[in-house]
């Protein structure tokens, strides 16, 4: 097939968001036929941009220095989301499980997959392959789990975990980038500025320094700035409700910003800031502010994976695929695995099959995708190995892990059904009204009567809207219920109970 080139893609060509739509429109198409057969919707929207890409329809987009940008922007929307969504009562007893997997854990995983891969593959993989160092920048890379896999695949497919392991993989997942990302730069440097051995030393010492400073300042920085925003929302009175969350992606992007400025990890302090808003701040009109980030959410996966497959060359990604093949595989059934059960060893409590699924939830994405640019982008040779082998290793990951952990989960007996979401009609509630119950009529309400009030429901308790069928009615007592009617009924203190206090 002739590429296209007309479709040779240009930030300021007329043609931009013709393109745009028409991949965009494809991508949520496409998620259907996902959802039937249990394919995670990031690994299709990969597969369309590279359909889409020079090897397929003919669309050119090889710009690293925007794809970085673009994917950083998207990365800082997904993690605030992820951090909002973030319960602290359920983050707080896995905090140091959390934590240790995403230091440790990925110092280990990356140090296992370098020497792994200098010792057996190096010869293979060309100048990043001839020495140590670019061994272990390429392991680094990939040492991370990504979190917009991680959130998209447990979120998405409302996956109930036992022993807390959702919180502990979401915080692991959402706070291993810093680690990651100054390995990353240490090897890089390394590569491109030391030369002798006393430089090399010297320059793994900083990087230590850096990576004390980026966690330490991203972590301070987050919490101040979301304790900000707690104060600037129990102030602040805005004209629109929509502007609620608009004022609240503002704040998340002065984290990140002020992070950077202060040297510390921006995408760590966005999440820890979005921890503290959602847990500590009264957030007006919540409901409505998380659908908004839940669509921007999906919005920016679906743009930075599209991205991503539009930028590699599947042609030149099969010359790398059997060495990429043996570092997946390496990755998902010994580095993950060993560094886990060492990380987690203290935790006695913690058993075995949570330990065993927890390795298998080593996702890769977005994120290993992103820092394999840096080396792109800055000039590294054979940088190009390194982009191609993570990329396969991403679908690799997506395509095994993705599509199996809920079937994993199962098998291992840590997984369970939660009661049915209550249905709320698109009221929100205060919680100080009470607690929301949804009840279905049955046969044996209806034993003293048909009516509403001949269910003579105990002081406290309201019904607040009837669904029958596609219908919507208000309740009065001499409604006539029918079998299969849905109650929607708030709990909470009555007027009774009011006068006799």
């Amino acid at each position: 097939m002739m590429p296209l080139s007309i479709f040779s893609v240009n930030l300021l060509s007329g043609n931009l968001l013709l393109l745009a739509s028409i991949l965009v429109f494809a991508a949520i198409l496409v998620t259907k036929v996902g959802t039937r057969f249990g394919v995670p919707s990031l690994l299709l929207f990969l597969t369309i941009g590279m359909i889409a890409g020079g090897d397929g329809i003919g669309l050119k987009f090889s710009d690293f220095s925007i794809a970085e940008s673009i994917g950083h922007f998207a990365m800082t929307i997904i993690l605030f989301t992820g951090g909002l969504e973030t319960s602290l009562s359920d983050t707080k007893p896995v905090m140091k499980q959390g934590v240790i997997l995403s230091t440790l854990g990925v110092f280990l995983t990356s140090l296992l997959t370098g020497l792994f891969v200098y010792l057996l593959l190096g010869k293979y993989l060309g100048p990043i392959g001839s020495t140590l160092t670019g061994c272990l920048l390429l392991s680094s890379v990939m040492g991370s789990t990504d979190s917009a896999s991680v959130f998209s695949v447990l979120r998405g497919r409302k996956m109930h975990l036992r022993e807390q392991l959702g919180p502990m993989l979401e915080l692991e997942s959402g706070s291993n980038d810093p680690m990651a990302y100054v390995l990353t730069i240490i090897f890089v440097k390394i590569l491109t500025v030391a030369s002798t051995a006393s430089g090399a030393g010297s320059m793994i010492w900083t990087g230590l320094g850096i990576l004390v400073v980026q966690i330490v300042m991203g972590f301070l920085v987050g919490i101040a700035v979301g304790y900000g925003a707690k104060l600037v929302l129990a102030k602040v009175s805005l004209p629109s409700d929509s502007l609620y969350a608009i004022l609240i992606l503002s704040i998340g992007f002065f984290a990140d910003g002020m992070a950077s400025l202060a040297y510390g990890n921006g995408l760590l302090a966005i999440y820890v800031s979005a921890i503290v808003i959602n847990n500590k701040a009264e957030i007006p009109h919540k409901k409505d502010v998380l659908k908004f980030f839940d669509g921007m959410t999906w919005l920016m996966q679906l743009l930075m994976f599209l991205m991503l497959g539009l930028l590699v060359v599947p042609s030149d990604m099969l010359k790398v695929a059997l060495p990429a093949l043996a570092i997946g595989l390496f990755m998902m059934f010994v580095a993950r695995p060993v560094t886990v059960f060492l990380c987690l060893l203290p935790f006695r409590k913690l058993s075995a099959k949570s330990k065993i699924f927890v390795s298998w939830v080593g996702l890769k994405g977005a994120g290993p995708i992103l820092f394999a640019m840096y080396p792109l982008v800055v000039g590294v040779e054979g940088a190009s190995v390194i982009f191609n082998i993570v990329f396969f290793i991403t679908l690799i990951s997506l395509l095994a892990q993705g599509i199996t952990l809920s079937p994993v989960a199962k098998w291992l007996g840590l997984s369970y059904d939660e009661d049915p979401e209550v249905e709320t009609f698109g009221m929100e509630i205060p919680e100080e009204m009470g607690m929301l119950r949804d009840h279905t009529v049955s046969e044996d309400d209806l034993i003293r009567g048909s009516t509403l009030r001949d269910m003579s429901l105990p002081h406290g308790i309201r019904v607040m809207m009837v669904r029958r069928g596609d219908h919507f009615l208000v309740p009065h007592g001499s409604m006539n219920l029918q079998v299969g009617d849905h109650l929607v009924i708030i709990v909470g203190e009555s007027d009774d109970d009011l006068l006799e206090s």
